[in-house]
Parts: C-alpha cells; structure tokens; sequence
C-alpha cells in the first residue's frame, strides 16, 4: 500500500521535484540568484512566453500540437516593429506615414496570427490533415512570407528606434515596495484569467475538453467539432499576435529569427505543467507553473554561465521525463 502511494506520489510531482533540484544547484552555484531583481525581470520575461504557451495549451488539449506559434509571434512582432517605430527616428522605415497609435498594429499582428492559425485549423479540422504535418507547413508559410517583408523593409538588419509609448507599454512598470510590477506581467495575468473564464465556464472549453478526450463521443453527443477546433485556433491566433506584439516592444529590436524556438518552449513549458499530449487534460494553472519554472531555468542557467549547449541537454532532459510521466499517468488509468 504504502509503495502504491509512493509511486502515485513520484508521478504525480516528480517532475517539480526534478525542476527544484535543478533550481537548487543553481542557487548554491550563485546565491545571488535569488533576489527581488531577478525575479522581476524573470516575470517579464515569463509573461509573453506565458500568452503564446495559453494559446498552444488549448490545442494540446484538443489532441493536436503547433509547431508554428513561434514564427506567428515573430510575424506580429516584426509588424508591430516596423508600423510603431518612433517619428523622430532617422531610421524609420515609413517615414511619411503618421504616428499610429499603438493599438492599430497590435490588432493588424492579433488578425493576421488569427488567419493563419484559422487555416492551420482549418487543415486539422476540415481536411484531416495530422496537426503535427499542418502546424509544420503554416510555420513554413508564415516565416517565408514574413521574411520576406521584413527582407525587403530592412534588408535584413534589426527593426528598432521604436515609439516611446510602444517601449513603455510593455517594458514600464511599478513598484510595490522594493518589488517592480511590470506592466507586460499584469497583461499575462489578465490573459491567463480570461483563459480560465473560457476553459472552465463556456461551452468553448467544455466542447474543447470533449473533443479532446473523445471526438467521436463528442460528436454523438452535439458538438459540432469542426466548429468547436476552429474556435480554438482562433483563439489561440489571437493570442500568438498579442505575445509577439508584447515581445517586440519588450526587446526593442526585432529580426524575422525572433520567435524560432518559442513554439517548442512552450510545448515543454506545457507538458510539463500537466497538460496531456494525448489530449483532454490541462489547467491553466499547470500552464502558468510549467512556463514559469521553465523560464526560472533558463535565466538560472545563463545566470551562472551554463553553455547553451548544455541548456539544451538540461531542457531536452526535462521534457523526456515530463513526456514519460504522462505516458505512466496514461497506461495506468487504462
């Protein structure tokens, strides 16, 4: 008996167990890594990480996966980039265009990743296309054609000497105490809290769950499945654009390499806060624990120099463990 609640107990938090003995080398490497500074900026940069991994979640839960959030991030933020670079600026791209305001290109990034990731939806959904084989070519669309925008604008060098207001939108913030709020983490807040009204209080998350966990169930039941994914991977468009949009003005410089390996790191970020690649299972708040304790380990590991090299051994370690435990979860309750 006591075995029994053992192993339950190593696979239900084996994987935390894992993260905070990594997290706790890194603090007896560099004790100065806890403090009130870093924290703040790791939240930062949680934050648009968090946006882009609470749209991949719902298409986890679904049953499916995206491999191109990442280059739909980087398509909003070199957009955003190039319509809200600062008037002043010797640089500027358009440079008889009026001031916009910020909120114009942020919805242009938000439409455009919502489009893409409808026909990517579109291909799942309608075509039966694996999501795996679809997520891959839309990555490939959108990065060739965003490229070649951002080609052609720059030729190839780095969009920046943007508008003040677009750099404080995201990069400002307050304090509390000796803590500072930044303003980019209350958006990431706000998303994750709108996500749980709609995963845990609307038909759109009940149908998501049902689809899921068993489509063809679903289906006998009324869901409308074709519609019920297309929702989804808008919704999900939706917030790829606002995380790119937020990313650009967070960095201060965009190129069309911004956004490469976001998609993956969300995935991992999702996996291991529980959210089940056989679909059907996940909760926001796994997602906000498994994004913010991958991004502990990422700014803990270039804290105390760690080659990159071996970041990717430690990550790629994490997501195999995190992968295995959901498979033993899976073959158990069968």
């Amino acid at each position: 008996m006591e075995k029994t609640k053992a192993k339950e107990f190593l696979l239900k938090y084996a994987i935390y167990i894992i993260l905070l003995i990594v997290v706790g080398v890194i603090v007896v490497m560099e004790p100065s890594f806890l403090n009130i500074q870093n924290l703040s900026f790791i939240l930062a940069q949680a934050s648009t990480r968090l946006i882009l991994a609470l749209g991949v979640a719902g298409i986890i839960i679904l049953g499916g996966t995206d491999l191109a959030a990442g280059r739909m991030a980087g398509m909003s933020a070199v957009i955003c980039a190039s319509l809200l670079q600062s008037v002043e600026s010797s640089i500027r791209i358009y440079k008889d265009m009026p001031r916009l305001p910020i909120i114009l290109p942020i919805l242009l990034g938000m439409a455009l990743c919502a489009l893409f990731s409808l026909l990517h939806g579109f291909f799942v959904a309608k075509l039966k296309v694996a999501p795996f084989i679809a997520s891959l070519g839309i990555q490939q669309v959108v990065y060739g054609l965003f490229s070649i925008y951002f080609q052609g604008l720059s030729n190839g060098s780095p969009v920046g000497s943007m508008d003040p207001a677009f750099i404080t939108f995201a990069q400002g913030g307050f304090y509390i105490w000796n803590f500072r709020v930044p303003f980019i983490m209350l958006y990431a807040i706000a998303c994750a809290g709108i996500m749980w009204v709609v995963w845990n209080k609307t038909k759109i998350g009940k149908n998501m769950y049902a689809i899921g966990g068993n489509s063809e169930a679903a289906s006998v039941c009324g869901v409308n499945i074709v519609k019920g994914i297309l929702i989804v991977y808008l919704i999900a468009g939706l917030l790829y654009g606002f995380s790119g949009a937020l990313e650009a003005a967070r960095t201060g410089s965009v190129t069309n390499a911004l956004g490469a390996e976001y998609a993956l790191d969300a995935i991992a970020a999702c996996v291991v806060g529980g959210v089940s690649m056989r679909g059907g299972i996940g909760r926001i708040s796994g997602v906000v624990t498994g994004v913010v304790m991958f991004q502990v380990i990422n700014y803990g590991l270039n804290y105390v120099g760690v080659s990159p090299y071996m970041q990717f051994v430690v990550k790629g370690g994490i997501i195999l463990i995190a992968v295995a435990i959901d498979t033993q979860k899976y073959l158990k309750k069968k």
